[in-house]
């Protein structure tokens, strides 16, 4: 009878010991509600383990996970209490149709609040056929998508795999973004919003991925063209003053990005 409670007791420990294991790895940058959302997410068998750091930033932190199927993820976890994060954001979730009327009660409802936009956001891009991460789930503060790399380690972003690249190569990632973003705005009907080397990743095949959609604003935000506009021009700007190659004036790519919105009218 001992030996029978005994292997109870151990059973009912193991989870204990695993959650105790997950609070001391994030306990450091996370408070408790945010350890309590990654063990909700591990108990809804979202995920399994959690793992080290992939990236890290003012706003969030990127961790490898590890699914039931034994497959790699991606968890984003925002920061509930960065100042500087809530002055940030507001202009991106005010006037976005897709949020009105959401009460803003205080920072951890906003970082909330935001973590379903880029939820969202990455879904809608990603039936729409955006190259960007495939989303799984979110809870509270927590994200949860593809992760984009092999054996764990994630691949490079486009500033810092660029100068490796040949001058033909330069111009084929350049077009492929251009691409991306007529999808994101024709397909997706959205606007990245904060387009840059940092949030391009390059994939095997010289291909790429467009990651961190929190931003991204529907087409009838007030802001979305003042977001396109930057959009390219950082875009632009990087190709110019990094790489030398030559790039299409910004007349040239919004003619282009908008022209699907000009057929339509025409049908």
């Amino acid at each position: 009878m001992s030996d029978d409670i005994d292997k109870l007791l151990r059973k009912k420990e193991e989870p204990r010991r695993k959650d105790k294991d997950l609070f001391e790895t994030v306990e450091e940058v996370f408070d408790t509600a945010t350890v309590m959302t990654i063990i909700e997410l591990i108990r809804k068998k979202i995920i399994k383990k959690l793992n080290g750091v992939v990236s890290t930033g003012k706003e969030a932190r990127v961790y490898l996970g590890i699914g039931y199927n034994g497959e790699y993820l991606a968890v984003k976890i925002y920061l509930t209490s960065t100042a500087e994060f809530k002055k940030g954001i507001y202009k991106y979730i005010m006037g976005d149709p897709r949020f009105r009327g959401v009460k803003i009660k205080d920072t951890r409802t906003l970082v909330y609040v935001w973590t379903r936009k880029e939820y969202r956001n990455l879904k809608r891009l990603y039936e729409a056929g955006v190259k960007v991460p495939r989303p799984v789930a979110f809870l509270n503060n927590v994200l949860v998508m593809e992760f984009l790399g092999e054996n764990g380690n994630r691949y490079p972003l486009l500033i810092e795999a660029y100068k490796e690249l040949e001058v033909e190569e330069l111009k084929h990632v350049y077009h492929l973004i251009l691409d991306e973003v007529v999808k994101i705005y024709c397909k997706a009907r959205l606007v990245h919003g904060d387009l840059s080397e940092y949030n391009i990743v390059v994939t095997p095949g010289l291909d790429i991925a467009i990651i961190d959609v929190s931003q991204a604003v529907d087409l009838s935000h007030p802001n979305s063209e003042e977001f396109l506009i930057r959009d390219i021009e950082n875009i632009n700007r990087f190709f110019r003053e990094e790489t030398g190659i030559s790039t299409y004036s910004l007349e040239e790519i919004l003619e282009a990005v908008k022209e699907c919105r000009t057929m339509k009218k025409e049908d």
